[in-house]
């Protein structure tokens, strides 16, 4: 496969998920279609209760769909799990804190089979990675908000999955946090050449990080556009001010408008 015809990391044709409740039917999504390419960021981003979090959680194999179809890595979403194709990076750190940071990082390694050595070699490259290299002998109530989710980030990294599946990561931090670690993912991309799906509520996150927008209507959740960015891969802070990014932070605000209108 050509670097101009990348492979399709994720496919869903027609994709629907029911949840059956004491009070009926919870439509979550609705005829969901989309390819996510390899070396792709995509950000999903829509009112709440919109879906994106479920969509993530069926690419995880977390949730079942009802309807439509989906792979992952050309498989289903269970083997893809099994074969452990993904890192999941949840909203919060979810760090134990009886476990230093590098004993956090090593329990995937540790239920994987990884030898101590492997794992060593594993956490130090991912330790570089997010910045915290001389921090793996710390606790996870020793480091700040924005570096306890670094850690989750190396952890997720830590057995090299070509996806890496992101929930909201930076949501609960302050802005002048939240826009350092906008930077370090960016750079993180591409160092590592990942292929990353990215929720977020914020317009501005959505726009500065991803190669495509993903903008979700109100539940039952439905894909109501799809932007292609024209910015550059590589994007100082201030790019937030040009022309282009406005534009486009203009069109996925009319979106998320319009889908509020979607019948």
């Amino acid at each position: 496969m050509t670097e101009d015809n990348p492979r399709s990391v994720v496919s869903a044709k027609d994709l629907c998920l029911t949840f059956e409740t004491n009070d009926g039917p919870v439509h979550a999504l609705k005829d969901v279609n989309l390819e996510v390419k390899k070396g792709d960021f995509v950000s999903f981003i829509g009112p709440s209760g919109c879906g994106k979090t479920t969509f993530l959680r069926v690419i995880a194999d977390l949730e079942k769909s009802t309807a439509g179809e989906i792979t992952v890595n050309g498989t289903t979403p269970e083997n893809a799990r099994l074969d452990r194709s993904y890192g999941y990076v949840f909203q919060a750190a979810g760090l134990y804190p009886w476990r230093t940071i590098e004993k956090n990082i090593a329990l995937p390694l540790e239920i994987m089979g990884y030898t101590k050595a492997d794992q060593q070699r594993r956490i130090e490259r991912v330790l570089e990675l997010v910045d915290l290299a001389n921090f793996g002998k710390k606790f996870p109530w020793q480091l700040s908000g924005g570096m306890q989710q670094r850690a989750s980030i190396a952890r997720a990294l830590a057995f090299d999955a070509d996806l890496l599946l992101m929930d909201e990561p930076f949501g609960a931090l302050d802005e002048i946090v939240r826009d350092h670690l906008n930077e370090q993912l960016l750079k993180l991309w591409a160092r590592t050449d990942k292929t990353i799906c990215f929720v977020t509520h914020s317009i501005p996150e959505a726009v500065y990080l991803s190669t495509r927008i993903v903008v979700m209507s109100p539940r039952p959740g439905r894909v109501t556009d799809v932007i292609e960015s024209p910015l550059p891969k590589e994007r100082p802070l201030d790019i937030r001010e040009s022309p282009e990014f406005l534009k486009i932070a203009h069109r996925v605000r009319e979106g998320l408008r319009a889908g509020h209108s979607y019948e």
